[in-house]
């Protein structure tokens, strides 16, 4: 990562409200889980942070597995076993002999790092630090006992915000340089599913939700993380919230195998829109292929036409070729793998839900909206689609006093933004799919 880049970004955004006349009352960050950045004894930057889709993980998770088991991990953590978790690149460093290890003070994730640009201030944050898969809800802290078992010191992490607290102002220079005042800056959520679903604008306390983009994160918020077997089996995981909630969820591909292609698309010349390739779809014969997006096939950038291809030919399917038959295979196969997510939630939460919400950049594609809501067989309620960026703002106004709490805060986004309604249309048709689909992905009960 450029974090750089970014922490100018972050600044030119700063200018740009000044040039606007306007004043900000405060500032907050949110971004992606896992990454992070190491200080040094000096309060320096040690390296770029590594992107977690780097290959320098590869094969990790697998080896802390031969000496920490999923039973010990997931007891202490709650949290899903992805092979791009911190733990595990954190792991990594450590069996390459990094020298970043042996000269770094302090951890931070990306919202840390860039807010300890800004302020000076060390802080972790609780929603971003509970991904790490080394946050133990049991002690409500890092797990040191963990931490030191994966070869790492303890004293790299630091105390844990809560969102919404305040983590300092602006410092000094960075007023100066940019002819500002010192703006409080706040702890939002700092992972942005945190945040986007702090936008959810439900009306009931029980409710489902589709966090929609690169990634998709579907699952339900909970007072309590559930650490059970049946979570483990089922490998959901609970990250922090807002409120002192859990969000209870299951990692989904999401947009990125659609996003790979249309780049792949772009630099051999054929520039696509992603209007004109959702129209492609549309025109496109119905079900012709399924993928399981979560296949590793697809974990990593590359040419996702030919992984297609690859799968298809694996599980005995005709691999699509056109771009909209592709698009309409990787559409189709998301909106079903929401099905399935959707009943395991269910499933490990208890709770049977009347519908879903769908929040973030991917309820622009309108497409996947309407099937995701054929699929479920419930009613899908899309928006806003700016979900990240409204929840942390949502955090910021709860901390200034605008808001009493969070439910306060989701009627007013309810009240203040549009929500598409889409029922559900061809059940039986769409049942017929999913039974081929799950069949298919090899997905079982």
């Amino acid at each position: 990562w450029d974090i750089l880049r970014l922490h100018h970004e972050i600044k030119q955004g700063l200018l740009k409200a000044k040039h606007k006349g306007e004043t900000p009352q405060s500032l907050a960050i949110d971004s992606w889980a896992v990454d992070f950045g190491l200080i040094g004894r000096n309060g320096e930057l040690l390296g770029n942070p590594y992107h977690y889709r780097d290959r320098h993980t590869d094969g990790v998770m697998e080896q802390v597995g031969e000496r920490l088991t999923r039973d010990y991990i997931f007891g202490r953590t709650g949290i899903q076993f992805l092979p791009f978790n911190t733990i595990y690149q954190l792991a990594a460093l450590k069996e390459a002999d990094s020298p970043l290890l042996r000269e770094a003070d302090r951890f931070l994730m990306i919202p840390d790092l860039l807010r300890y640009f800004l302020t000076g201030e060390l802080l972790n944050e609780f929603s971003n630090a509970t991904t790490t898969q080394l946050y133990n809800p049991s002690t409500a802290g890092w797990d040191h006992e963990l931490i030191a078992k994966i070869g790492i010191s303890p004293s790299l992490f630091g105390r844990i915000a809560e969102p919404g607290e305040a983590a300092g102002l602006l410092l000094p220079s960075v007023a100066s340089e940019l002819g500002v005042d010192r703006i409080p800056v706040i702890a939002a959520a700092e992972h942005d599913t945190g945040s986007a679903v702090a936008a959810v604008p439900a009306l009931d306390r029980t409710f489902a939700y589709l966090s929609c983009g690169t990634w998709s994160l579907m699952g339900t918020e909970v007072e309590q993380p559930v650490i059970n077997e049946l979570a483990r089996e089922l490998n959901f995981t609970n990250e922090g919230g807002v409120g002192g909630t859990y969000r209870l969820l299951k990692n989904i591909m999401g947009l990125w195998v659609l996003q790979e292609m249309k780049r792949e698309w772009d630099r051999t010349g054929h520039a696509y829109s992603y209007p004109e390739l959702v129209r492609l779809a549309e025109q496109a014969p119905r079900f012709g292929a399924f993928i399981d997006p979560d296949d590793p096939l697809f974990l990593h950038p590359g040419d996702m036409r030919v992984r297609i291809r690859q799968y298809c030919e694996a599980t005995g399917q005709h691999p699509p070729d056109e771009p909209g038959e592709i698009v309409r295979c990787i559409l189709e196969s998301l909106a079903l793998k929401y099905r399935y997510v959707f009943e395991l939630t269910e499933r490990l939460s208890g709770h049977s839900f009347n519908g879903l919400h769908m929040v973030g950049g991917g309820i622009r594609n309108t497409l996947l909206c309407r099937w995701s809501a054929n699929a479920i067989g419930k009613p899908v309620w899309a928006g806003p689609a700016e979900g990240s960026a409204i929840g942390n703002l949502a955090v910021q106004w709860i901390a200034q006093g605008a808001f009493s709490d969070i439910w306060e805060a989701r009627q007013a986004i309810r009240d203040s933004f549009q929500v598409t309604v889409y029922e559900p249309e061809e059940r039986e048709t769409w049942e017929h799919a999913y039974g081929t689909f799950r069949r298919i992905a090899g997905l079982g009960n």
